[in-house]
């Protein structure tokens, strides 16, 4: 079974600290990012391949986003574009900042969960599905 769940973010908000709040909340143990559409006065990304962040101010539209979502840890990615239409996107992280609003639907996974487990492979915590 399927669970949405539709809302929004005003401005200064953090992007990724607040939908991570709402999982809380909401105690999602498996969920992925349906829709998300707004803007952004900050962004801090980090990009393939790297361990610091990047820093860059807008304004941006957020023009995609993905990933899945859970109290046991979430990994998010996003492209957002600035007013000359140049996209960046990288891995979603705290220092997000919204601009006029965010607007986020989650589809809540009710028969599984997800978590985040070592991979020896990979050397990142990596998601591993359960059922529920």
């Amino acid at each position: 079974m399927t669970h949405l769940h539709t809302f929004r973010l005003l401005p200064d908000q953090d992007l990724y600290d607040e939908i991570q709040h709402f999982v809380h909340t909401q105690n999602i143990q498996a969920g992925v990012i349906l829709s998300a559409v707004g803007s952004l006065t900050h962004a801090t990304l980090r990009l393939a391949n790297r361990s610091t962040y990047t820093e860059v101010r807008g304004p941006f539209e957020i023009v995609s986003m993905t990933g899945t979502v859970s109290i046991h840890g979430s990994h998010l990615h996003i492209a957002i574009s600035d007013g000359e239409g140049r996209t960046l996107g990288g891995h979603l992280v705290s220092g997000c900042k919204i601009y006029t609003t965010a607007e986020i639907v989650i589809a809540e996974l009710e028969e599984v969960v997800y978590r985040r487990e070592p991979c020896a492979r990979s050397g990142y915590d990596e998601l591993v599905v359960k059922p529920r």
